[in-house]
């Protein structure tokens, strides 16, 4: 008995990483040019414009990256001062990440631009087409999180 072949052309979690990856790409360029940072670099400062006070962990949580990656794009980040790493007030041994001053002003920067490339993205999409692929993503992740 033959394995079942993989059509990787309609294989969703093959499709949707070529799509992430396609538009990641597309953006991180536009991010080394202007402000010298790669993506990963970008979703840490992403984040912690929303969340500030968080710990590298959980930065990690929310990006859903490789935690080896967080840290290397932390550690760049606070080299060039866009990230200040301070102690926990409730917990010493815990270190919260926010962004400097120049951090947020990338930050300030960078998401119009962000809201830009996510406009065109969508451009051809009607607005009910824009709320169903919203649900579909909805669903889909939750179903991610059942696996």
């Amino acid at each position: 008995m033959s394995s079942p072949q993989l059509d990787l052309d309609s294989f969703l979690p093959y499709r949707l990483s070529v799509l992430s990856n396609r538009i990641s790409q597309s953006i991180a360029r536009l991010y080394a040019e202007r402000f010298g940072i790669s993506i990963t670099e970008w979703r840490v400062i992403a984040v912690l414009g929303r969340y500030s006070g968080l710990s590298a962990n959980q930065v990690a949580e929310r990006t859903a990256m490789d935690k080896v990656a967080v840290s290397r794009a932390l550690a760049r980040l606070v080299e060039r001062g866009l990230i200040v790493r301070s102690t926990d007030d409730d917990d010493r041994r815990r270190s919260v990440l926010a962004l400097s001053a120049s951090g947020k002003r990338i930050h300030t920067q960078i998401a119009p631009l962000a809201l830009e490339m996510e406009h065109k993205l969508l451009a051809g999409f009607d607005k009910e087409e824009r709320r169903l692929l919203d649900r579909l993503l909805g669903k889909l992740s939750e179903s991610q999180q059942r696996l």
